[in-house]
């Protein structure tokens, strides 16, 4: 019999918003399992069963309910032109019938009861006639686990009629229906469980008449899925209030009341207050009873907006609280969340990060000291940036043989960076020889040099002598001032440089030498090779490695450190122990030092030397630097001068009486009669060091 032949038409059908009552009676009226749901236009939006009405009332629905709350969405259909014997119903009391197209009606449960085949006879078992329509499977079973009756739920379970049912044994005739079946240990024909598919059934069994037992298969899968649901939000739960728990700022959660539901530990360790005094009561009456000030959560009650305050609470504390209001979908605050930071640990650690700032800048000021002694020892200071690269390019040049070319203003330091270069080199245990080519005529210059051979000229030694180059064999010889080198002695250095060998003065044997050769010059050799004053080829060979040195004006922050540097170099040369008061610093680090370090030496030199004072005062400074300047004048009178040189000197003099009597350039202008800008431009031609009072 096919499908089509027995359906319940589409006409029986129920609307969405008939109500559960409603439906109960429809059921009951057209004595029905179940029937689809229609919207206004006759098209099927889903079905509702009478096992989806027991459901939905367990679930605490109200018989007011309408159907659209509970309908199912998901319609188990089958071919009207099925065979009625190949259904499985998988449990379902409904099935929707369609023609692969659309739905065409409807296969209640009940209405096998016509089709299901011979119902077994119930004489022996009364009971049973009364279970028939019961909507668990039941199944009546003999001592060897052969069924002798069952009723029409048990027929949905496996699809099978009364007929093809009967004598079958149980775990058998699951077996053959897709079940996988789970039987007890010490009785393989008493079944536990029963699955298939995603269905699980809880099988129960009890003793009936005649020695045999009642099977009930109960639908367990909507259960089960129920405990998974409810240990997930158990897992959840339990992982929530850890994270909670473990949060370094306090937690605290109201209602939409202001009833308070949740304290997390930091909450009781910032405040004092245990969970337990404010756990369950509402935010207004703590306030009242003084655990609070105010109350951030009815803050937030109020506005519906995120609220910060500062609270005071029962112990003194003082906490900042921000509340942040929960809402659910329709926009409603469910909970207010409060998030506390103690304010008083804040001033701590704001206090304890002061206190480490300060050890930092205390640590660096002893690091800056340790780093200057380790330089001084060093002989050469390194402050600013343009010096740390130069004094780092010159230890990787000591490692290797190149030739060596130091440009700078005379004063800034070319013979001490040529030594450390030698000092770290592989060259340092050998002889260092520094030579100026300006300090020596030229005549003896050659000599000085290369040396000469006994007898070579007027005056010479009858031993002969070794020139530098010999002395200063495999170490370094370092040429200064090489710009005023005579340009045929150029020549000589060249070939020293091409070949590694020398020729005394008189000599006609050629000397291997192995020299490093480091010079220095303060002009420019460019020029000069464009005047024909020095000779192209030996700068090039002299500019393998260039290392230009910038003035002292150019590294204005290293001023300091040098004026340490000489103050205990001086202090321990003459057997001191002066010391400077921070503005005489200060006012040595803001000149101009067109003298570059040289300059700056002699002045420390002359104010260790000359000071009245133990503690040398800015005015002691200015003091000893205009007597200097003053004496140097005065004295060069016994020389020849010209006109402009006395006239220079006659305004130096009047303007320092001027300055020394009234200590400021506006009055100075005022005596001497003219501005005061007049002043300020001679005093700076003339060299007059001006105070910051001037």
């Amino acid at each position: 019999m096919r499908v089509k032949e027995i359906m319940q038409s589409p006409g029986r059908a129920i609307t969405p918003e008939m109500s559960l009552r409603d439906v109960a009676s429809f059921f009951k009226r057209r004595d029905v399992q179940g029937a689809h749901v229609i919207d206004s236009v006759g098209k099927v939006i889903g079905v509702f069963t009478s096992e989806d009405l027991v459901k939905a009332l367990a679930r605490g629905a109200s018989l007011t309910d309408p159907v659209r709350l509970h309908k199912r969405d998901m319609v188990c259909a089958v071919n009207a032109n099925a065979q009625l014997d190949d259904i499985q119903w998988d449990f379902n009391t409904y099935l929707a019938v369609s023609d692969g197209m659309r739905i065409v009606g409807g296969l209640d449960a009940s209405l096998l009861k016509q089709f299901a085949g011979v119902v077994p006879d119930t004489n022996d078992a009364p009971e049973a006639q009364v279970l028939l329509d019961f909507p668990d499977p039941l199944f009546h079973v003999e001592n060897d686990g052969t069924i002798c009756w069952c009723n029409f739920a048990a027929c949905r379970l496996v699809s099978r009629n009364f007929a093809q049912i009967l004598n079958q044994v149980l775990s058998r005739l699951l077996l053959e229906v897709g079940f996988q079946i789970e039987s007890a240990p010490n009785a393989p024909e008493t079944i536990l469980t029963a699955r298939r598919d995603d269905v699980r059934f809880a099988v129960l069994s009890w003793p009936s008449q005649n020695s045999r037992t009642i099977t009930l298969f109960r639908n367990i899968q909507e259960q089960m899925l129920t405990i998974r649901q409810l240990e997930e939000m158990t897992g959840l739960t339990q992982e929530l209030n850890a994270i909670i728990d473990t949060s370094f700022d306090g937690i605290f959660i109201t209602d939409e009341m202001g009833f308070v539901h949740r304290v997390n530990k930091a909450y009781e360790r910032i405040t004092g207050i245990r969970a337990a005094e404010v756990l369950g009561k509402n935010m207004a009456d703590l306030v009242v009873d003084g655990y609070y000030n105010e109350s951030v959560t009815m803050r937030v009650l109020a506005t519906g907006q995120t609220e910060t305050i500062i609270q005071k609470v029962k112990n003194g504390k003082t906490i900042m609280v921000t509340g942040s209001p929960l809402r659910d979908t329709s926009g409603h605050i469910t909970r207010v969340v409060t998030n506390v930071r103690d304010v008083t640990e804040l001033r701590r650690l704001q206090q304890e990060l002061e206190k480490l700032s300060e050890l930092k800048v205390h640590y660096q000021k002893e690091l800056s000291t340790l780093r200057r002694k380790n330089e001084q020892s060093g002989r050469i200071i390194i402050r600013s940036q343009k010096m740390r690269e130069i004094h780092d390019q010159s230890l990787r040049l000591a490692r290797v043989d190149s030739t060596v070319l130091l440009l700078g203003e005379s004063g800034v330091g070319k013979e001490v960076l040529a030594e450390v270069i030698h000092e770290n080199s592989p060259r340092r245990e050998k002889p260092f020889i520094k030579i100026s080519c300006a300090a020596i005529p030229e005549q003896l210059l050659e000599s000085e040099l290369f040396g000469y051979v006994p007898g070579a000229f007027t005056g010479a030694l009858r031993s002969g002598k070794p020139g530098l180059f010999e002395i200063a064999n495999q170490g370094t010889l370092f040429l200064d001032e090489i710009g005023e080198m005579p340009i045929g002695l150029q020549a000589k250095l060249l070939r020293v440089l091409q070949e590694g060998t020398i020729m005394r003065v008189g000599g006609v044997h050629p000397i291997q030498v192995d020299v490093r050769i480091m010079a220095a010059t303060n002009r420019n050799l460019e020029e000069m090779i464009r005047q024909r004053l020095f000779r192209s080829d030996l700068y090039y060979r002299l500019h393998v490695v260039p290392l230009v040195i910038p003035p002292l004006r150019e590294r204005h922050e290293a001023i300091i450190d040098f004026l340490y540097h000489f103050l205990g170099k001086y202090n321990t040369k003459y057997g001191l122990n002066r010391q400077m008061e921070p503005d005489a610093f200060d006012y040595l680090a803001d000149q101009e030092w067109p003298g570059n370090v040289r300059e700056l030496e002699n002045a420390m030199e002359r104010i260790v030397v000359m000071s009245k004072l133990q503690i040398v005062t800015k005015a002691e400074v200015l003091r000893i630097l205009r007597r200097t300047d003053a004496n140097r004048h005065q004295t060069s009178h016994d020389e020849p001068l010209t006109l402009k040189t006395i006239v220079d000197q006659v305004e130096r003099d009047a303007i320092m009486k001027a300055l020394e009597k009234h200590r400021t350039t506006r009055k100075a202008a005022s005596i001497l009669g003219v501005n005061q800008s007049t002043i300020v431009r001679k005093a700076k031609r003339l060299g007059i060091i001006l105070s910051d009072t001037e």
